[in-house]
């Protein structure tokens, strides 16, 4: 007897665990959607909760209006918005000319370039290629509330000067021009002449 009982013990240890578990399986199966609210409720921050008379306050429509619009704010927020002071990077090439608009970051605003405006061949690198550029660039960047700049020219192509009247004739206050155009202190050998 002692021996059957020990028998009978074992295998009622083994249905205790599978009864055990098998109630969290049958409720994972029966509600899986409310799995999904409880995971959620742990992901989302816990707000302060209001009581009134001992029962927990119920957000009205005009609170659940206000986080919608929060949450949108903060995403037209997210790019560089309402920038009143930033940066033109002016690069011209022979070939082509490019102008970006930074903020003070250095996070792109606005940019444009000769092919954006459909200048096509040996059009891109022209000086009035440059000129329409910089003031495609300059309304975009305009358009988020820029106002004054500081103008960082680099290259040797045609449209370096023309680029610069644009921009001051479109309404920017530039204060200050610099040249950041790299000049090698005799570094790399340069390439052979060409043959004309």
């Amino acid at each position: 007897m002692p021996a059957k009982a020990a028998k009978e013990g074992k295998p009622a240890k083994a249905p205790k665990a599978a009864k055990a578990t098998a109630p969290k399986a049958d409720k994972a199966d029966k509600a899986p959607a409310d799995a999904g609210v409880e995971v959620a409720a742990e992901a989302a921050p816990a707000k302060p909760v209001e009581l009134i008379g001992g029962v927990a306050k119920q957000p009205t429509a005009e609170d659940l209006l206000k986080e919608e619009l929060g949450t949108i704010k903060v995403r037209k927020a997210k790019g560089s918005k309402n920038v009143t002071s930033g940066i033109v990077n002016v690069l011209a090439s022979f070939n082509n000319t490019i102008v970006s608009i930074t903020d003070q970051k250095g996070q792109v605003i606005a940019w444009s370039s000769a092919g954006k405006c459909n200048f096509r061949g040996s059009r891109k690198s022209t000086a009035y290629a440059a000129q329409v550029i910089a003031q495609d660039a300059a309304r975009n960047a305009m358009s988020h509330g820029l106002k004054d700049v500081v103008i960082r020219v680099s290259g040797p192509g045609l449209g370096r000067d023309s680029a610069v009247r644009a921009l001051q004739a479109i309404g920017l206050e530039i204060l200050s021009i610099i040249d950041v155009t790299p000049v090698p202190h005799n570094g790399c050998k340069p390439r052979k002449r060409r043959r004309v």
